[in-house]
């Protein structure tokens, strides 16, 4: 049983982590380091900068995430990341579709209990 609960979890976790990484270029623009740091507060998110960087990529190629260089006084410049307007509406239909999702989940568990 412990294979199936472990495999479940994987899934979802992965399906989930898009959505975290836009939701958390929402409000400011991140590195990929701010991005694991934050994300990795986040109970059941343990995420690395080996699974941040190959995601970031995909999503600038989608054209949800654009990029741009800072020079750094604490080293080489930085790598920024910022929604890009696709990024925003992407988002906003991810969060609809969640709500939709936990909201159906809801309703099913609340007939299960009321049994």
């Amino acid at each position: 049983m412990s294979d199936l609960f472990d495999n479940w979890t994987t899934q979802a976790r992965k399906g989930i982590l898009e959505l975290t990484v836009l939701t958390a270029l929402a409000d400011k623009d991140r590195y990929a380091y701010e991005l694991v740091k934050s994300i990795a507060k986040i109970p059941g998110l343990n995420i690395s900068e080996g699974t941040i960087y190959p995601l970031l990529s995909r999503l600038r190629v989608q054209g949800l995430v654009q990029t741009r260089l800072v020079e750094s006084t604490e080293g080489p410049a930085r790598k920024y990341y910022s929604l890009t307007e696709e990024g925003r509406k992407t988002l906003d239909m991810m969060e609809t579709y969640l709500d939709s999702i936990l909201n159906g989940v809801q309703t099913l568990r609340s007939r299960k209990e009321n049994k």
